[in-house]
């Protein structure tokens, strides 16, 4: 099948679509009201870096030249185009849902977010004091001159444009550029007044307190409107995997904030003369320009202080025990008789910092392997492989410094590591290494055991509390025996490849994918039942689509549970009619991934770090690992099934983009998050 002829929804197109499901569930009344504030948070952050990364790649490649679309099978100057306007729309939507709803609903609430000119003069005093003790001496401004060049901003960082004037004098004016500082609170809980609970955000603070900034100047009109530029974060790498790798990374991290600017976001009420300004002098692009509202950086808002009722949040539930799994025993000695599987944030990411912290101690421990790519900023999985070298383990860490946005906290890690003595492996040139796994060697009556630990994404305990992944803890020596030869390839920098029990990419997981579907397109020729169930962040490589169409075309039946962007296009007569894609975006966020394959009768399931996208299958270290246990089988295609019949926050992905809401044939309300929960609660 060719791949010029197959439907595809462009990735990025199809990621706006996703963050759109992001924009639903802010929308959504039924989602309690602060929820609905960080769903708003998460919307803006998602935005800032699609410009940072994808928008920039877009730009390079429409730099090109004109074989563009000759080249990579799209114009990237129209898919600019159609991002600006879908972009435009959301952000429309975005501002009215705050402005119009939120901020509505948080005074039904008795909250009120104050802005500079509703402060009453009790309340003035307060903000002023608060300025002038707190903030005064971290707001400088910068005093812009015609004749001289403009001050590079800073990415994503928050800036008022200002204007002194006199009366009707403009012309005249004097311009200037104040930060809004970082290391400062985003939010001012003002004091209370009859049960009524008042806020205030930084911006208004300044905007509040801008004449005790400018005292010094003669003016009537003050006018400050908020800009946030958006610049290129892609880096310029040198590949060679060594202290000089360390080097140009840590200089292209300084680079980075001084990109190419991707998207300047405005105050759409900044008088035109001004905006003209910031263009000519900033030498920016029409299609650089994004009306905004008075606040940037919303992201901010994921730290919303919740100054109302408690259930304005969704309550804090308590992470569930695995059953059979108890901290009071050796962790190792009950793997070393059983597969455990660990559902993130439903069950306790605790399993997984006792794990190693127990084969940090345990005298019978020789060696721990283990791939590290985003780490919690005080990372207890840190400790506990520094404390294993301290007690004289060996440990062989491999940090991934290109994991994009922590490469400075990996390579501060890394040096930690070092410094404490464990063998820090700085991955394989030109590869990242993307996989989550983990290796304990332990000496066991003078024999040679392993345990391992794999999971389907990052030894973080932070983000552990919300992304949904599964781990599994397993002595099983066909999949230990894998992990063997990856992490000797690992620590020869090498790619791992020619593994028979683990899916590895960049050489084989393609391949065995590949066999595994057409071994369906093989058994429904042969009118023995065929299906495919995948479940991933992102399906965006082409080849790896014709593949599934053409099972699709064979009478597979297959269903995709897609959180993120999806370029394959279900439901088209000739191609797709077979496939059903839904996307499930609720209070955690679905990461993990998983393949099954009906296998006549003899269902194979693998987890994996992995997405069906080029990158993961062609240029990264992933590990996918099968499921034998059959207890541990039937407990994952539960939670499918489970999510397969969510009619509450599963959305259909469709030809017509349009996010509708999953409809099953299921009478009672199916919420998947909730439902999983409850399923493993009943565990015993």
């Amino acid at each position: 099948m060719s791949l010029k002829r197959i439907p595809l929804t462009n990735r990025e197109i199809s990621w706006l679509y996703f963050n759109e499901r992001v924009l639903q569930e802010a929308a959504d009344e039924g989602v309690p009201l602060i929820e609905r504030i960080r769903f708003l948070a998460i919307f803006s952050s998602n935005l800032d870096e699609f410009y940072r990364v994808r928008v920039a790649t877009l730009s390079r490649l429409a730099n090109l030249n004109e074989r563009s679309k000759e080249i990579f099978g799209y114009n990237p100057r129209k898919i600019l185009s159609q991002i600006k306007n879908l972009v435009i729309k959301q952000e429309k939507k975005f501002n009215n849902l705050y402005e119009n709803i939120i901020v509505k609903k948080l005074a039904e609430e008795k909250i009120f977010i104050l802005d500079e000119k509703q402060l009453n003069v009790a309340r003035g005093t307060f903000v002023k004091t608060y300025f002038r003790e707190k903030l005064l001496s971290n707001v400088v401004p910068i005093m812009l001159n015609k004749h001289l060049v403009m001050p590079e901003l800073r990415d994503q960082a928050i800036y008022f444009f200002v204007r002194l004037s006199k009366e009707g004098q403009t012309s005249e004016a004097k311009l200037a550029l104040i930060e809004v500082p970082e290391n400062m609170q985003r939010f001012l809980v003002l004091p209370e007044t009859n049960q009524l609970k008042f806020i205030i955000l930084l911006d208004d603070i300044i905007r509040y307190c801008l004449d005790d900034i400018f005292f010094i100047f003669d003016y009537d009109v003050i006018e400050a409107y908020s800009i946030q530029l958006t610049r290129d974060a892609e880096l310029d790498l040198d590949k060679e995997v060594s202290e000089k790798f360390i080097e140009s990374l840590s200089k292209s991290l300084q680079k980075r904030k001084k990109g190419k600017p991707m998207r300047l976001l405005y105050d759409t009420d900044m008088p035109m003369d001004m905006l003209s300004y910031l263009v000519r002098k900033m030498q920016l692009t029409a299609s650089s320009l994004i009306p905004g509202s008075r606040y940037h950086n919303f992201k901010d808002f994921i730290n919303f202080p919740n100054v109302g009722r408690p259930e304005l949040e969704y309550p804090k539930v308590a992470p569930l025990w695995v059953p059979n799994l108890s901290f009071g025993k050796s962790l190792l000695s009950m793997i070393s008789k059983r597969d455990f599987l660990i559902s993130t944030p439903y069950q306790s990411f605790d399993y997984i910092i006792h794990f190693l912290r127990e084969a940090a101690i345990d005298p019978g421990v020789r060696e721990i392997s283990i791939t590290l790519y985003r780490l919690a900023a005080n990372s207890r999985i840190i400790n506990a492989l520094i404390n294993a070298a301290k007690n004289g383990k060996t440990v062989h860490c491999l940090v991934e410094l290109k994991a994009r946005f922590d490469e400075q906290a990996n390579i501060y890690w890394s040096r930690r590591l070092e410094e404490e003595g464990v063998n820090v492996i700085y991955g394989v040139s030109g590869y990242k290494v993307h996989s989550k796994i983990c290796l304990v060697k332990r000496l066991e009556n003078r024999k040679v055991c392993y345990y391992a630990c794999l999971s389907t994404g990052n030894y973080n305990e932070k983000t552990a509390r919300i992304y949904a992944d599964h781990t599994l803890l397993t002595a099983n020596k066909k999949i230990t025996s894998g992990l063997v030869e990856v992490f000797a390839a690992l620590q020869k920098n090498i790619v791992p490849q020619g593994i028979k029990t683990l899916m590895v990419s960049p050489v084989d997981s393609r391949k065995m994918l590949y066999k595994y579907i057409d071994q369906e397109i093989s058994n429904a020729k042969k009118s023995i039942p065929a299906y495919i169930i995948l479940k991933m962040n992102s399906l965006a490589d082409e080849q790896m689509i014709a593949h599934l169409y053409k099972a699709s075309n064979a009478g597979v039946k297959i269903k995709l549970i897609i959180r993120g962007m999806c370029c394959l296009v279900p439901g088209v007569k000739g191609n797709s009619e077979n496939i059903e894609v839904i996307s499930i975006v609720d209070k955690y966020l679905e990461h993990a991934r998983i393949y099954i394959f009906g296998n006549a009768g003899k269902e194979l399931m693998f987890l994996t770090s992995s997405d069906l996208m080029t990158r993961n299958l062609d240029n990264r270290v992933e590990v996918g690992f099968p499921i034998f246990d059959k207890e541990l089988k039937q407990e994952i295609r539960d939670i499918i099934n489970i999510q397969l019949q969510d009619n509450t926050k599963a959305r259909e992905i469709n030809s017509l983009n349009n996010n509708r809401y999953h409809k099953t044939d299921d009478k009672l309300k199916v919420r998947s998050q909730f439902d999983i929960y409850t399923y493993l609660k009943q565990k015993k």
